[in-house]
């Protein structure tokens, strides 16, 4: 079974996607980037942008039934190879024992402020 969740309060993904994913005992979320107060995109503080990206991705998580101790991947895209080293110190934060796997790569974003956005997949099983 599949399905197909979204956090309340927030609107719509203004593109066609769905927020999170169950498929059996896995969740999938969709990259993520940080919001501010209105739900746009926040443009700022590095630090803060990670933190909201990944609190939109717990946010997601919990929509589905998920926990971010359940975070089996994280994609994490960065605008810039020079971001690398501040997001390593949120994600050691975030993540302070036994971090998920993940993947970091440097990309072009449709949008010209984003300098991150994460995805994550969590094993609910």
């Amino acid at each position: 079974m599949i399905e197909r969740f979204h956090p309340e309060g927030v609107p719509a993904p203004v593109v066609p996607l769905s927020t999170a994913t169950k498929a059996g005992d896995f969740v999938f979320v969709s990259g993520q980037v940080a919001t501010d107060a209105e739900n746009k995109v926040y443009i700022g503080d590095f630090t803060r942008e990670v933190d909201g990206a990944l609190d939109n991705v717990e946010a997601a998580l919990a929509a589905a039934g998920a926990r971010p101790d359940q975070i089996v991947k994280i994609g994490a895209f960065l605008s810039n190879a020079i971001l690398f080293a501040p997001f390593n110190e949120v994600y050691r934060r975030r993540f302070p024992e036994a971090p998920p796997a993940r993947t970091t790569v440097v990309v072009a974003f449709g949008h010209p402020d984003v300098r991150v956005e994460i995805e994550a997949i969590a094993y609910v099983g």
